[in-house]
């Protein structure tokens, strides 16, 4: 393989770093930014993974970890610093002038968003804000917009103490429906993308799981996958936020945006379906209930 082969991978955690280990699965060559030389970056150089220390808000340490890559993932944490940090990365890899696909990951919220909307959160407005920026780059730009992640605590450390302690789901969702999609399978999607990113440049992929579903819908396929009924109950938002989501410790731009993402739930702004994934990979997202099963014992404690 040649040095254009390179991909370099920023945002190393979650999605990031099943990405990683695609591609190395298949041999691609990567190179990982990372802001901290601690275990994570020390388990990323065993899997034969090379480890750049950097920041994507400083220009220096970006152009460092492009030099040599043929292709970049950029993505980031929950961050005020997200539209900074696009900025940068945009000026930074038009200057450098090497790569043939830069792979933006996005959020499904964007897709509904204009100029001038603002009944989304600071979050989703500072994607929809990179996403013109990378466009406006002239830069290889792959936009990835995934829904809402059925990693997602609200879908898993949250939706795990509520079945363990009374066999429910309890969410301030209302009546949306929603269609949250895998990890892996978003993964598996950027993967893909990443070993041939000029065949996919100039393309937005918009990420969902198989079908999208009212809430009980939901519970019915927890209980499917774990062998016990599992049901639905409906929180009222501003007693979820005052016991859960406060009590979480998170930075207000992170509440602000989880507590947004909840409103646009039961607004049913998270009813829509796609067949991106498959279409990318050749493979469908995995179900509800099959992405709970193979975590029963999670679940059920």
């Amino acid at each position: 393989m040649t040095s254009q082969d390179l991909v370099l991978v920023t945002g190393v955690g979650g999605v990031g770093r099943t990405v990683v280990n695609k591609l190395r699965a298949d041999g691609v060559p990567v190179r990982a930014m990372v802001r901290r030389d601690d275990e994570r970056a020390g388990a990323l150089r065993e899997s034969g993974v090379e480890v750049v220390l950097g920041d994507l808000t400083r220009p220096e340490t970006v152009a460092a970890a492009l030099d040599g890559a043929g292709a970049m993932y950029f993505a980031m944490p929950v961050s005020a610093d997200h539209l900074l940090a696009a900025t940068v990365v945009a000026s930074v890899a038009r200057e450098y002038g090497g790569l043939t696909g830069l792979l933006d990951m996005s959020q499904m919220t964007v897709s509904q968003m204009t100029a001038t909307s603002t009944g989304e959160s600071h979050q989703q407005r500072l994607h929809w804000l990179a996403e013109q920026v990378f466009d406006w780059s002239g830069l290889p730009v792959i936009h990835l917009r995934p829904t809402s992640f059925l990693d997602n605590p609200l879908f898993t450390t949250l939706a795990a103490q509520s079945i363990r302690r009374d066999g429910t789901i309890a969410l301030p969702f209302g009546t949306g429906r929603t269609s949250p999609v895998a990890v892996d399978d978003v993964a598996r999607v950027a993967a893909t993308v990443l070993r041939d990113p000029a065949v996919h440049a100039g393309h937005v992929y918009e990420l969902t799981g198989p079908r999208s579903v009212g809430m009980p819908e939901l519970a019915e396929e927890f209980s499917r996958a774990l062998g016990r009924t599992v049901s639905y109950v409906d929180v009222p938002a501003d007693r979820w936020q005052a016991e859960v989501l406060a009590r979480a410790g998170l930075p207000p731009h992170t509440e602000q945006h989880i507590a947004t993402m909840a409103r646009l739930h039961r607004e049913n702004r998270y009813d829509r379906t796609s067949g991106d994934v498959a279409r990318v990979t050749g493979v469908p997202p995995q179900s509800i209930e099959s992405f709970v099963a193979a975590r029963r014992d999670f679940y059920l404690g």
